[in-house]
């Protein structure tokens, strides 16, 4: 398994805690009887995640993540014949990597399977992944935020650590 900045990536622990969290938070309000509090955090809570996850990108810079931005692939990708890309609710560089394998899927015509973790801790658990998102080609497994360069690399079976070495030095 090869492994991109260790920071541009979603522990699942801090994924399911902030699940955890936000049943909290609501069964305490309700439990208080503050139904009109309760209910405003069922609304209000969600949307704060959504909106998080949209404007990450733009702050992602500020809270100590780095820079999220593609570098775009120079070549065009063969096709592997299936990807498989695991992701989780609330994960903020997910949604990065899902369309950055979007666009390169237009090119290369392979087959991409979405796997939403965010229920189902026990699909990654048993192959010994613990954080978000995680691109399977074949054999080969990449976790973290990927460029499209990277992906390309990977799509290719070449060596994608150069790449990302790359891209820790720039």
């Amino acid at each position: 398994m090869t492994e991109t900045n260790a920071k541009q990536r979603c522990l699942l622990v801090n994924v399911y805690g902030s699940l955890a969290f936000y049943v909290v938070v609501v069964a305490a309000l309700l439990w208080f009887h503050l139904y009109g509090a309760g209910i405003g955090a069922l609304i209000a809570l969600p949307f704060a995640q959504w909106f998080y996850v949209r404007s990450f990108p733009r702050m992602s810079g500020a809270m100590g993540y780095g820079d999220v931005s593609d570098h775009p692939a120079t070549v065009a990708p063969r096709s592997p014949g299936v990807v498989r890309l695991y992701t989780a609710m609330g994960c903020p560089f997910c949604p990065l990597v899902e369309q950055r394998l979007m666009a390169l899927q237009k090119t290369a015509g392979f087959t991409l399977e979405k796997v939403d973790v965010t229920f189902r801790p026990g699909v990654l658990a048993e192959k010994g992944i613990r954080s978000v998102p995680v691109v399977e080609i074949g054999d080969t497994r990449l976790t973290g935020l990927m460029t499209s360069e990277q992906l390309v690399a990977a799509l290719a079976d070449k060596p994608v650590q150069a790449l990302m070495n790359a891209d820790q030095r720039g």
